[in-house]
């Protein structure tokens, strides 16, 4: 039996019916493979099941056995992606001057919290070029301007390839990816806002809520899309604040926020935890 190196995890939604969860276990006890995790969700309303199955198949041939889940799925109906942990996923990280959540990411990857590897770093400032560096990764500088978007955005998409990215992270990067960008790259993409959305969306979201006289800041990690911070939301966290805290007082408060929350998100994406259907996720413990 392979060792729980090369697991398999399987995301998989569909119309609600009775038996789902038997055959699916009945299949990969079939098969020789060991369970090692499973946890399912109904959507009541909608009517749709989902489930996070993770285990230990009995054949070497991840690939090959991952694609034959795939073709049992397909006979109960449902939607599924098979995630094999023997293949490291390949992060490139976006970034601009901001520096907390990239730092963040880097030293949590070095420290193996991260079930993927930072393959390159991308910004649209040098800010953070000798830093990226430093860390032994490689730093790619693409300026964004309103007049050379669709070049550089271009260039963007030629990098991510050729680093084989099968996540972009958006670090506090500062630049609004175009719907073009977001459906010729085909990967997801995560970014993490300033703000306990949908309230303060768009920009200077830490004075909106000043201005507001809030009692509650906070961080949202979400899947970006072409509607501009309207993505699925992956992870939420707030922190109380009182009428004796200043603009720079939120900001301190937040950055905090913003490493914790996009840390989590990146690293539940990874474990292949996150199933994201219309403008919402399930995110399996």
């Amino acid at each position: 039996m392979p060792s729980e190196s090369s697991t398999l995890i399987a995301l998989l939604h569909g119309p609600d019916q009775p038996g789902l969860v038997a055959r699916v276990a009945g299949w990969i006890y079939q098969r020789g493979g060991n369970i090692l995790h499973a946890d399912q969700h109904r959507d009541m309303e909608a009517g749709v099941f989902f489930q996070r199955v993770e285990w230990v198949p009995q054949e070497a041939g991840a690939s090959e056995a991952a694609a034959e889940f795939g073709r049992f799925a397909a006979t109960l109906g449902m939607h599924a992606k098979v995630l094999t942990t023997a293949r490291r996923a390949r992060l490139a990280v976006l970034v601009s001057k901001a520096d907390h959540c990239f730092h963040d990411l880097v030293l949590r990857w070095k420290a193996g919290d991260f079930a993927g590897d930072i393959v390159a770093v991308m910004g649209n400032h040098r800010d953070l070029e000798a830093a990226a560096i430093g860390y032994g990764l490689p730093f790619h500088y693409v300026p964004v301007t309103a007049e050379t978007k669709a070049a550089a955005e271009a260039r963007q998409l030629e990098i991510l390839r050729t680093v084989q990215a099968d996540l972009v992270v958006l670090a506090r990067y500062m630049q609004v990816l175009s719907a073009d960008f977001l459906d010729r790259l085909g990967r997801p993409v995560i970014n993490i806002h300033h703000s306990f959305l949908p309230a303060f969306a768009g920009g200077k979201p830490y004075h909106q809520a000043h201005a507001r006289g809030v009692k509650l800041i906070g961080a949202t990690a979400h899947y970006a899309t072409r509607d501009l911070d309207e993505g699925p939301i992956i992870h939420q966290d707030v922190v109380r604040v009182t009428h004796r805290h200043d603009v720079p007082d939120l900001v301190r408060m937040g950055r905090d926020l913003e490493r914790l929350v996009l840390a989590q998100a990146v690293r539940w994406h990874l474990e292949g935890r996150v199933l994201a259907y219309g403008n919402k996720t399930v995110v399996f413990d």
